[in-house]
């Protein structure tokens, strides 16, 4: 016992008298399970998160975690939920669910907090969080439900608003418009191949690749995306993802940018396929506030954002008619059940998909008769 990981006989020296006890052993745990996290190869952000919630709660509920009941939860969780600045039902059952590891932690006999406590307080940590008291993940979304993918209209006015932008700061002469194409051009390659925010800031030069069936694309008939999203404790997942002939005016808009605009930038040895004035790769922040200003200036609904091109990425493909799996593996999903979430046909397309259903069980048949 006591070999693990932030276990209490690795946090607490033997024969040591601390003037504060109970905020020294409280300190122990909590720098014990930061370890144990990241033992598990959690990512510094998310176990600096956690162990940020764990002091809030402390804090809350006045007492340390070996005094903590269940009806601290409860009282906690109605604060997060009263007033004007209500939470995300997600983000409440992210935080049950960071209080329910801690306290399985602290309650895990292998780590021996609960010998500790009972021998320098005379009380146990228990697990405080149950069915009774926290949020259930019942939802495989629990996003908010105006997020939705943009139509077919809503796309060729964006699109069109930033070809006229480009344009009309070229036109005028004024500074401006080798950014306002990479912007432009950041927007469209976003929708073309169905990538997440931080997929595309840190695309590469490199990264963009042929695709064997389409040699006059060039090497701009797929993107190879190094920073996919991430499982718990992994490195961040790769993958492949192939331009389709739907969304074939992206690889002229590629070339174009990467033999013509970006060598103006004057950054040879720059690997970053989106750079700044400064010659710095462009950050997620500045994307975000781009399209929410283009959003902005066209008047289109507040609740989208950068990633419902994602979503209108993944709902067209499927209304071209394209296999389940194959828009699976072009976002990254390990499940069609998280693609599935993503899609939202249009009515236009549940409509003929319905006559054709109608037209094959109910067509003549050769002999004259109906089925």
């Amino acid at each position: 016992m006591g070999e693990f990981p932030g276990s209490a006989t690795l946090m607490l020296a033997p024969g040591i008298v601390h003037l504060n006890e109970p905020t020294a052993v409280f300190e122990a745990m909590v720098t014990g399970w930061s370890r144990q996290q990241k033992s598990r190869q959690l990512g510094q952000g998310t176990v600096r998160v956690r162990e940020a919630l764990v002091r809030r709660f402390t804090e809350f509920a006045g007492t340390y975690p070996w005094e903590w009941t269940p009806g601290d939860v409860e009282d906690f969780t109605v604060s997060l939920t009263s007033g004007t600045g209500r939470l995300a039902l997600s983000t409440i059952r992210g935080y049950h669910l960071t209080l329910r590891m801690f306290c399985d932690y602290l309650t895990d006999g292998r780590y021996e907090w609960a010998k500790q406590c009972r021998d320098r307080f005379g009380m146990l940590p228990s697990q405080v969080c149950n069915e009774w008291n926290t949020v259930a993940h019942l939802n495989d979304y629990e996003g908010k439900p105006e997020r939705r993918p943009l139509t077919y209209g809503e796309l060729q006015r964006l699109f069109d608003y930033l070809d006229d932008r480009v344009d009309s700061i070229a036109r005028s002469g004024r500074k401006g418009a080798l950014i306002a194409m990479r912007d432009a051009l950041m927007i469209k390659t976003a929708y073309a191949f169905g990538l997440r925010r931080n997929e595309l800031v840190r695309l590469d030069i490199a990264d963009l690749r042929p695709n064997p069936h389409m040699r006059d694309w060039g090497t701009y008939g797929s993107v190879h995306v190094r920073f996919g999203k991430a499982t718990t404790g992994s490195l961040p997942r790769r993958r492949t993802v192939l331009a389709v002939p739907e969304f074939d005016w992206i690889v002229a808009g590629l070339r174009q940018w990467v033999e013509e605009a970006r060598p103006l930038f004057d950054a040879p040895g720059n690997p970053a396929l989106w750079l700044t004035e400064r010659l710095t790769r462009v950050s997620g922040r500045h994307v975000d506030s781009f399209f929410a200003q283009a959003r902005t200036d066209l008047g289109l609904d507040e609740h989208l954002t950068l990633h419902c091109l994602r979503h209108s990425y993944v709902t067209h493909l499927v209304e071209f008619g394209y296999p389940e799996r194959f828009v699976t593996d072009q976002v990254g999903h390990l499940w069609g059940s998280t693609t599935a979430i993503y899609t939202s046909v249009s009515n236009d397309f549940k409509n003929k998909t319905l006559q054709a259903a109608l037209a094959r069980v109910y067509q003549p048949a050769d002999d004259g008769s109906t089925r």
